[in-house]
C-alpha cells in the first residue's frame, strides 16, 4: 500500500484530482481524522475538511499512480 499527503484545497483541484484517480483501476482512500472517504467519490471528497493536507492511501505498490498525482503531493516538513 502506498501512503502520501495530498492538498486539494479547490473545486478544480478536487475535480482534477478525482478525474485522475477515477480512471485508475486500483481502491483509493483519502483518510481525515476519524472519516475515511473513497477517494474516487467526488461527493465524498466535498464532505471533509480540505483546507489542510490529508492523507491518500493507495492499495497498490505501482508508484506509477503517484506520478500522476504528482501535483497535490505536498512534503511534510
Amino acid at each position: 500500500m502506498l501512503t502520501t499527503k495530498i492538498l486539494i484545497n479547490t473545486v478544480e483541484k478536487v475535480k482534477q484530482f478525482s478525474s485522475i484517480v477515477s480512471r485508475q483501476n486500483v481502491e483509493c482512500e483519502i483518510v481525515e481524522g476519524i472519516y475515511i472517504i473513497d477517494a474516487k467519490s467526488i461527493m465524498g471528497i466535498f464532505s471533509i475538511d480540505l483546507s489542510e493536507p490529508v492523507e491518500l492511501r493507495i492499495h497498490s505498490d505501482d508508484t506509477a499512480i503517484l506520478d500522476s498525482l504528482k501535483e497535490f503531493i505536498v512534503q511534510e516538513a
